[in-house]
């Protein structure tokens, strides 16, 4: 005699693990490789055993199934325990760019409801609603994403859903358009003019013109040290980094000597007689006024550059000298009252090194030169900007090469 199959109210056969409740819904129950019971349910049979087509296939795949309640919140926790090999400051900053932007809202999202577009409308929402720069969502995109893969090998996570994230928001609001722009030859020499004035600007000019000239990070030129240049022999070495980070609410912020992260970081950069020139001055300067280094940072100190009270330079504070310094020689230029005259656009400590590398590729230093210069760990970086940079020369050349021809065409016809 056969075994009598359990069957619904409805009279519809249950598979093993189906049961039908007293309430007339339905409940699925099974167990994990561990042994572990569990336990889904739906209201009606066909919803039922779509549940169990998604739990065989997590099962087939390794999948954890017991991540029902996980939220993006837990596996951040669980980073932050096992996360190794990064800078103090760099962990710092990702840990606060997930607890500003992700942990109160977002990151209460359970995993397993977790689909690409939520992050795609996640990043939407900090762009449009919150207004954050696109630099800034790349920054939690960097930390989210890791959080994310934690959940793929794990196994509580098919697939990550932010792959790809962030280049879709980049193509979908167009944000090639607000690449940064070097500064054009005319803009360059206006710059530098204004600063080798003499005047309350002039103090800038040894920092600036270095900075223009060697194509350093700001961090690079704010760490160097009287003992990483060696003005005989016309160079300089990188071989650390000055940067300034959050420990945390409790202990502030403060300055930190890292090392670069990669060892394309450490290089030897040629000294260009104007480089040298701003060297000199700056030590004449700060001979004349009686100041030196008073400090020291993880050991490091002799700092080149430093501010009237002997500490080292902030870079908000050359970003905010950079913004007087672009405003007063515009005004400068607009009093002249000279027609067509070029002024200043804003820019950044980080245009100069844009800048920089943008007047190498003008010139046709070899690429492979250019990235140990810049220090770039990949060659794809200095070919994007190598591009970019091409793209406007070849336009003025064809400029010109027309220009040639309309004035061959004029001598052909005897015009002149």
């Amino acid at each position: 005699m056969g075994i009598e199959k359990r069957k619904d109210n409805k009279n519809r056969v249950l598979k093993e693990g189906e049961y039908q409740r007293a309430n007339g819904t339905f409940e699925y129950k099974w167990r994990d490789k561990r042994g572990k019971r569990h336990s889904v349910y739906a209201k009606t049979l066909n919803e039922l055993r779509d549940k169990e087509i998604d739990i065989m296939r997590d099962i087939l795949d390794g999948i954890e199934t017991n991540k029902k309640n996980l939220t993006i919140n837990d596996l951040y926790n669980l980073w932050k325990q096992l996360k190794r090999g990064l800078k103090n400051n760099t962990f710092c900053n990702y840990q606060y760019m997930y607890t500003q932007f992700v942990e109160p809202d977002f990151g209460y999202t359970k995993i397993s409801d977790l689909k690409r577009t939520d992050i795609r409308a996640f990043y939407n929402m900090l762009l449009d609603e919150r207004n954050l720069k696109t630099a800034t969502i790349d920054n939690i995109h960097t930390v989210l994403h890791q959080v994310l893969e934690l959940g793929v090998e794990d196994d509580y996570l098919r697939y990550n859903p932010s792959d790809n994230a962030l280049k879709e928001l980049k193509k979908a609001h167009n944000n090639d358009s607000g690449k940064r722009r070097a500064l054009t030859l005319p803009e360059q020499e206006l710059f530098e003019k204004f600063l080798k004035q003499q005047g309350k600007y002039h103090r800038w000019y040894p920092i600036f013109i270095i900075m223009l000239w060697t194509g350093l990070r700001v961090g690079e030129i704010t760490g160097l040290r009287w003992c990483d240049i060696d003005i005989k022999n016309e160079n300089i070495n990188i071989n650390h980094t000055l940067v300034y980070y959050s420990r945390g609410k409790e202990n502030g912020s403060s300055f930190a000597v890292n090392t670069p992260k990669t060892e394309s970081g450490k290089r030897i950069v040629p000294m260009l007689p104007k480089v040298k020139e701003a060297f000199l001055l700056e030590k004449k300067y700060q001979e004349e006024c009686g100041t030196s280094c008073n400090v020291s940072i993880d050991g490091y100190t002799d700092f080149i550059f430093i501010n009237r009270f002997g500490g080292v330079q902030h870079q908000g504070t050359l970003n905010k000298a950079l913004r007087r310094i672009i405003r007063d020689c515009n005004y400068q230029v607009l009093d002249s009252k000279k027609n067509n005259t070029v002024t200043l656009p804003r820019f950044s400590n980080h245009t100069l090194r844009h800048t920089f590398t943008t007047r190498m590729c003008e010139a046709g230093v070899n690429i492979k030169a250019m990235q140990d210069i810049l220090g770039h760990a990949d060659a794809e970086t200095t070919m994007n900007i190598y591009a970019d940079a091409t793209k406007e020369l070849k336009k003025a050349e064809l400029i010109n090469f027309e220009d040639y021809f309309k004035k061959q065409k004029l001598t052909q016809t005897g015009i002149i």
